[in-house]
């Protein structure tokens, strides 16, 4: 059986502009939600669209915990956690929606 997936996301404007974190189930969708300006908000009035990290996981408890824990997070810790997975900043959505 298929298992549904969760992701926790971190979207920025640019390398180590402002931050937005993230849960969703379609990631495709969600991130062309944010980089298409549909949805109102925080993102579309920062400019907010450039996917530069994202974790998966089949429990959507555990998806939820991690978003809640790095909103906690300071911000030095969530750079440190980009540059870990993504050090020069890419675009990470290209890969996905290509």
């Amino acid at each position: 059986m298929w298992e549904k997936q969760y992701y926790v996301y971190i979207l920025a404007s640019q390398r180590n502009g402002t931050l937005y974190v993230g849960v969703t189930s379609n990631l495709i969708r969600r991130i062309y939600e944010h980089r298409s300006g549909v949805i109102a908000g925080f993102t579309k009035d920062y400019r907010v669209k450039k996917l530069v990290w994202f974790e998966s996981t089949n429990d959507v408890r555990e998806a939820l915990e991690l978003e809640k824990r790095l909103k906690r997070w300071k911000r030095k810790w969530k750079l440190e956690l980009i540059e870990d997975m993504n050090p020069s900043w890419r675009d990470l959505y290209s890969d996905w929606s290509a």
